[in-house]
């Protein structure tokens, strides 16, 4: 499932990124024909660094070798939040390939996650206003609404919601 910086660029406003971040939920032998079927030669991946990320439900990162585009592979997380965001997870067409995308209301959470955390926040909270700018009346707000209480994101929620103007 696509998440981060091209999830929401798909569900709101468009920016750069350099990589692309995947939830993956595989098993260890899905994991290892998954590794062995890519080329030596084209890819550069770790397969410790991957079954460590497996154990750990952490991340490891592919790298294309012609181009050095990079690909962030995060292992799914047990938690409720984790296994809902993948089960809602929707189909689009991105840079001409069908693949599975976050939702929306769950790009816009995991974006208020990260700016928690800390991870670019400014950069993130924009990401989540681009998200209320260009879906604010099509997204599930009690869903949201849920979520944020259940993950303790109320205060930068609000401050976000209230910057654009957008009330639940």
């Amino acid at each position: 499932m696509v998440v981060g910086s091209f999830a929401s660029s798909f569900h709101g406003v468009p920016r750069s990124s350099q990589d692309l971040d995947l939830v993956i939920d595989p098993q260890p032998e899905s994991l290892r024909r998954f590794l062995s079927d890519l080329p030596p030669e084209d890819y550069y991946a770790d397969a410790d660094a991957a079954f460590d990320a497996l154990r750990r439900r952490g991340q490891f990162n592919i790298i294309d070798l012609a181009t050095a585009w990079k690909a962030d592979l995060i292992m799914r997380k047990a938690r409720p939040f984790s296994v809902e965001e993948m089960r809602r997870r929707v189909q689009g067409d991105l840079l001409g390939a069908q693949v599975f995308v976050a939702s929306p209301e769950d790009t816009l959470i995991s974006k208020l996650e990260w700016a928690q955390q800390g991870g670019g926040s400014q950069l993130q909270l924009r990401d989540v206003a681009g998200i209320l700018q260009l879906r604010g009346g099509d997204l599930d707000i009690a869903y949201i609404e849920r979520w944020v209480a259940d993950l303790g994101l109320g205060e930068l929620w609000r401050s976000v919601r209230d910057a654009q103007g957008t009330r639940a």
